[in-house]
């Protein structure tokens, strides 16, 4: 006999000894209403980071039409004249 089939019949053995757990009434249900809050939960954050992401895209979006970083600022200063 291999080591796994005496761990199967050792299983076996215990679970026919041991009588089933009672289970409260009523489990099911309060389990399927805290699952599907979580997963309502789950929605609403996703959809909220979601619009946060969005709204940071716009805001970027927006920042760099009017700042545009990418363009060289004036000269300050003028340059020296020579050759007068």
């Amino acid at each position: 006999m291999s080591l796994q089939e005496r761990t199967e019949a050792t299983v076996r053995a215990v679970l026919d000894a041991a009588p089933p757990p009672v289970v409260p009434t009523g489990l099911g249900a309060e389990a399927m209403r805290r699952g599907g809050r979580t997963l309502r939960r789950r929605q609403v954050a996703r959809r909220v980071l979601w619009l946060l992401l969005c709204a940071a895209v716009v805001a970027f979006v927006v920042w760099a039409t009017t700042a545009r970083p990418w363009v060289e600022p004036p000269d300050t200063t003028t340059p020296p004249l020579t050759g007068w």
